[in-house]
């Protein structure tokens, strides 16, 4: 790896600050009345591929083992999904939903452990 990218990547700290930051954001976000949300969110599935592939990605950069960050991504969802059901004008536990967590999540594991491949010490 170059020696700067590899500086990046081993600020664990931060990455670990940044992932409980959007676990933050995504639990703010995911547990707002309906009645306080816009009244529609345009890519609804791509928002959840996207903030979760995210958060899976902070993890692993945070040193947590890839495996273990596509588990703790995952589950944080489906946490949500099912917190949901109990906000107003909210409907959680939506397996759509739950799906594109999960694969955003792995898509993001699965291009930080090919970087890691690629870009690695010879």
């Amino acid at each position: 790896m170059t020696e700067w990218l590899q500086r990046w990547h081993d600020r664990h700290r931060f990455w670990a600050a940044m992932a409980v930051i959007a676990a933050l954001i995504i639990t703010l976000g995911s547990l707002t009345p309906g009645s306080e949300m816009p009244s529609s969110l345009p890519w609804d599935k791509a928002n959840h591929f996207v903030g979760y592939g995210g958060l899976a990605g902070l993890i692993g950069l945070a040193g947590v083992r890839l495996p273990l960050a596509l588990v703790v991504a995952a589950l944080f969802g489906i946490v949500i999904e099912y917190l949901q059901i109990s906000v107003p004008g909210r409907s959680g536990g939506d397996w759509a939903d739950i799906l594109a967590n999960s694969l955003g999540a792995a898509s993001a594991v699965c291009l930080l452990h090919g970087l890691r491949r690629t870009l690695g010490p010879s």
